[in-house]
């Protein structure tokens, strides 16, 4: 009788640790995995929208200057000297400053407009 016992109570932990083990996965999931591939989705969308003019930063620590792109390979201008450099878009790191785009600039515009809004708002109390 004590045997049909023990082999009864090892039966209920056995869904336990199998809901420990999904829980565990669940919690790694979130934790780890889905910001990972938030960041490479950023990484991607940041390599996708590289143009003619950015400043840039390889993840070798070169800073350049992007002067032609192709499919994958991207032509950085770098120093004083002007020395060209190719490499992949994949070895691009961050982009330092994007040149300004139509939209950008119509951005900038709007908030100088409230900035001065606001500064006229001021002179007159």
């Amino acid at each position: 009788m004590q045997i049909f016992a023990a082999a009864n109570t090892g039966g209920s932990s056995g869904w336990g640790g199998f809901i420990m083990l999904i829980a565990f996965f669940a919690i790694f999931y979130v934790f780890a995995i889905r910001p990972q591939k938030k960041r490479e989705k950023e990484i991607r969308s940041m390599r996708e929208s590289l143009r003619v003019g950015d400043e840039i930063v390889t993840i070798g620590g070169i800073y350049g200057k992007i002067i032609k792109l192709k499919e994958d390979i991207v032509t950085i201008e770098v120093g004083p000297n002007k020395v060209k450099i190719d490499v992949t878009k994949w070895a691009v790191g961050s982009a330092v400053n994007k040149k300004n785009t139509k939209e950008n600039k119509e951005d900038k515009k709007e908030d100088k407009k409230e900035e001065n809004k606001e500064d006229k708002k001021e002179d007159k109390e």
